[in-house]
């Protein structure tokens, strides 16, 4: 894909989404960070229900932590991996209140320092919460990026720095969301929706199908 196809592939999915965001609820960056860590290999949907009621009763690092694990997991216990996360997320409160004042620190290397957060996690709390032109590589981006040429790579890595080189500096900031959003309702991994995609003239995947699986012209 080249700088002139790039340009318009995100030109056309800020014109159908100005303003994305994510999926997750939350008020705080607290919660934010919570919730992010919470939907590692788990839908925004399993993640929004449990945490509608944590968030209620367990706001801020503090009171989280006072649930300590057994607690915590009566709230997470239908999210995947719930054991590991409650564990993580106790860990990072009292980590949060040990080294930062009870405060989400703004740095990746203090935010990958916190149980249970990777790069992933760490990108979409400075991109979200902190306004950084980062690119969180989840399945859908990894997926998008591949599938359409616009950023091919073998890793998330390869494919997150692939994106920061070739997504027009103008896009960046909001590129995680629009890609994410694209990969979970357009692009999907088994049944992609070609027929009804903004940007499927510029996509380089061979395999595009209309709604009864004929190839696209």
């Amino acid at each position: 894909m080249n700088s002139q196809q790039r340009q318009q592939l995100f030109a056309r999915l800020r014109a159908a989404n100005p303003e994305p965001t994510t999926e997750l609820a939350y008020a705080t960056t607290f919660q934010l960070l919570i919730a992010v860590i919470l939907s590692a290999q788990a839908t925004d949907k399993s993640v929004n229900l449990a945490t509608r009621k944590l968030f209620a009763d367990a706001p801020t690092p503090q009171a989280m932590l006072a649930l300590g694990e057994e607690g915590l997991a009566t709230y997470i216990n239908r999210i995947g991996l719930y054991p590991s996360k409650a564990r993580n997320v106790i860990a990072t409160c009292r980590q949060l209140i040990e080294l930062h004042g009870g405060e989400v620190p703004p740095a990746r290397v203090a935010l990958e320092a916190l149980p249970g957060v990777g790069r992933k996690t760490a990108n979409v709390v400075l991109n979200t919460a902190f306004g950084e032109a980062t690119i969180a590589v989840d399945t859908h981006i990894f997926r998008v990026a591949n599938r359409s040429g616009l950023a091919p790579g073998k890793t998330p890595l390869a494919v997150e720095r692939e994106l920061l080189k070739r997504v027009p500096e103008e896009f960046r900031q909001s590129a995680h969301h629009w890609l994410i959003l694209h990969g979970r309702y357009v692009c999907k991994a088994r049944k992609p929706e070609c027929w009804r995609c903004d940007i499927a003239d510029l996509c380089a995947w061979p395999e595009k199908t209309d709604p009864f699986g004929a190839p696209l012209p």
